[in-house]
């Protein structure tokens, strides 16, 4: 059963990483060897770590190899025409210059990491401090920043909520307002049909009309002794007592002390 295919990318994990990079080597440095044994070829090999540290293995040495790799590369420069060789050093300058500012940032970056600090000096360190600072500070207002948008966004959509909820539930009471006043009235025209006529048209039909009565009041205060004879006449048609008709009183006026 075959290895699974492995994903080209880096290992974030640095044992892994570091166990990784020693068994690879180990594999280029042997298949260097059968190639140049098997195919008499001259071959050599330069490995840098992500530490730093260098290995090389060169079947004839690895100095006599890369001698003989800039006589070809400036021979084949000098039969060249004479603008392709400016416009191929500028190239290889350039590629130079290129590969040397992408070590330093991925140097940079392990630093951040927190990796490779061994090699730095104090000054290093606290410029590296410096800059983890600055960006602690930078991400900090950054999250504070967001977290009060999203709190923002969940008190509006709490309001909202609660607006559309209490708007429903004064519907609902109107409602059950509106049926229980219903029901009231109804009951009060069952029990007092000709009250309800009365108070929903014109009072004047009411069966209890106010009745109002004048008495004479006699300024001077008097004092009676004795009964009142009341005298009833009936009326055509009612049924009405009267009693102010005649009246005789035994009652004496003056009092003399």
């Amino acid at each position: 059963m075959g290895r699974g295919r492995v994903e080209m990318k880096l290992i974030e994990n640095k044992i892994n990483r570091q166990v990784t990079f020693s068994k690879r080597r180990n594999g280029l440095k042997k298949k260097a060897y059968e190639l140049s044994v098997l195919c008499d070829a001259e071959v050599a090999l330069i490995v840098f770590s992500s530490r730093g540290k260098l290995y090389e293995f060169g079947s004839v040495g690895v100095e006599r190899t890369i001698e003989r790799y800039h006589r070809c590369y400036n021979r084949s420069l000098s039969n060249s025409r004479p603008e392709e060789s400016t416009q191929a050093c500028n190239w290889c300058q350039e590629v130079t210059k290129l590969k040397s500012h992408y070590e330093s940032l991925v140097r940079t970056n392990r630093h951040l990491l927190g990796e490779d600090l061994g090699k730095m000096s104090l000054k290093e360190l606290l410029g590296l401090e410096r800059q983890l600072e600055a960006a602690l500070t930078t991400t900090r207002k950054r999250k504070t920043q967001v977290m009060i948008e999203e709190m923002e966004d969940l008190r509006k959509k709490a309001s909202y909520i609660i607006e559309r909820q209490l708007g429903d539930i004064n519907k609902q009471l109107k409602i059950k307002f509106d049926q229980a006043e219903g029901l009231a009235f109804k009951s009060f025209q069952y029990l007092w049909p000709n009250t309800a006529a009365s108070v929903a048209g014109d009072p004047s039909n009411s069966e209890f009309p106010v009745q109002s009565s004048s008495v004479d009041c006699n300024t001077e205060p008097f004092l009676q002794i004795g009964f009142q004879q009341h005298y009833y006449v009936q009326g055509e048609g009612s049924s009405v007592s009267k009693s102010n008709i005649a009246c005789k009183t035994n009652f004496v006026q003056d009092w003399v002390l």
